[in-house]
């Protein structure tokens, strides 16, 4: 049994990941196609405060299923390897971007870009993972025995699409419970039309899913089947809640009502197939490790989960309530040892100090760089001769581009200018 309690533990942490981390995903995306900077900017401060301890799931689910069900990382892995690495590598460019963009007193709209467009890259990898997975990947004895490009499929496509409308409505009932003035009546304005789109999509994949799952879905046990229907009238309860809630009060509760929608329909979606984890035939326990390592793993996972949950839940109640931007003078540059006098033209700024922070931040950026690419060659093992430079080009143009377009921006911006820094 210690290989099921191991199996929900995973879920657990990619349910959170997928409810946690998919509204920021869709504010992301959304930032994309507002015109108005002063919205972008709300935006990007609102995923601001919580990005980080959202995405943590991941990597809790991750390393718990690397230990527990060691048989899925060899079917699953050797399938999925480019946009897996392809995901990561929008996460790291992501992050800076975010951070960034936070950190400048205005918007910038290269990291705001730089931003939106790493959230879609995110969501579209890991819908077509996610479809990849359900729709089963070609085995023999627990070992891929496919091609380099299986992932990319019909269903894979479509469950990618489908995905991305999902994190879309997320991100814009957070946005109503969230913002005031233009951006909530933005966001209430999307979220019917997002819904709209989001339950056609559920269906086509719900559907299609009977035909792209090589693995026979057992309905005919009645447990199952009244489960799985409950689970899904569940879903359509709350996806009719927040059709009612968009654009009225409370604010919070189209968010509420899409958080439940996305539980019930993950859960249906583990009734519908478990305990088969890898279609066609790769169960919990075929996959599964030794016992021991399972004890020590369900130990491990045991004291992690409550840190990490208290960490989300302490971050949701300081940022709790809306949004409001912050006074004008807090957004002024902060000048260290200014002297000022009746002309505001004598200061004091350690220069120095802003070139060390600039070179630790580039050094970092190198080592990172080539980090990444002994972890390409390890990862990827004789593919590795190919996918390795591809993936330095690749990091390399993008940290590169987003390099030069924010040292650009901040000298026409004048942060650049210690004299014109004092003025302010």
């Amino acid at each position: 049994m210690a290989e099921y309690a191991s199996y929900a533990l995973i879920l657990f942490a990619l349910g959170a990941y997928v409810v946690l981390d998919g509204y920021d995903l869709g504010i992301g995306i959304l930032g994309l196609f507002d015109r108005s900077d002063e919205r972008r900017k709300e935006y990007t401060e609102l995923v601001a405060t919580a990005w980080d301890a959202n995405e943590s799931w991941i990597i809790l689910a991750g390393v718990t299923l690397w230990a527990a069900l060691p048989g899925v990382y060899a079917t699953v892995l050797p399938g999925v390897y480019l946009p897996l690495i392809v995901m990561l590598l929008a996460f790291v460019l992501r992050g800076l971007g975010l951070e960034l963009q936070s950190s400048a007193p205005d918007y910038r709209r290269g990291w705001g870009h730089l931003f939106g467009i790493s959230s879609l890259v995110v969501t579209v990898c890991q819908g077509l993972v996610v479809g990849t997975v359900l729709s089963g990947l070609p085995q023999h004895g627990g070992v891929y025995d496919g091609g380099a490009l299986r992932w990319l499929t019909p269903y894979s496509v479509l469950c990618a699409l489908g995905l991305t409308a999902l994190y879309l409505l997320a991100g814009a009932a957070w946005l109503q419970a969230k913002t005031e003035g233009g951006a909530r009546r933005r966001a209430a304005r999307l979220g019917r039309p997002l819904l709209a789109v989001t339950v056609g999509a559920c269906l086509v994949l719900g559907f299609g899913l009977e035909v792209a799952d090589p693995q026979h879905f057992r309905f005919d046990q009645p447990l199952r089947a009244v489960l799985f229907g409950l689970l899904v009238a569940a879903a359509a309860g709350c996806g009719a809640v927040a059709w009612y809630g968009f654009g009225k009060e409370p604010d919070a509760r189209p968010f509420i009502a899409v958080l439940g929608a996305q539980v019930a329909g993950l859960l249906a979606l583990v009734t519908a197939t478990a305990p088969i984890v890898v279609p066609p035939g790769l169960s919990v326990h075929a996959a599964t490790s030794p016992v021991g390592s399972q004890v020590f793993l369900l130990i491990g996972v045991g004291c992690c989960m409550p840190v990490v949950l208290a960490y989300n839940s302490y971050a949701w109640w300081v940022f709790r309530g809306k949004y409001r931007p912050p006074a004008p003078a807090a957004l002024a540059v902060p000048v260290n040892h200014v002297e000022v006098h009746a002309d505001l033209t004598v200061s004091h700024v350690p220069v120095a100090e802003a070139g060390v922070w600039v070179l630790v931040r580039r050094v970092g950026f190198t080592v990172l760089g080539v980090g990444l690419v002994a972890v390409v060659q390890d990862v990827f093992g004789g593919q590795g001769e190919w996918i390795a430079p591809v993936a330095l080009v690749l990091f390399g143009a993008l940290a590169l581009a987003a390099w030069l377009v924010g040292d650009r921006r901040s000298a026409a911006a004048g942060e650049f200018d210690v004299e014109q820094a004092a003025r302010r």
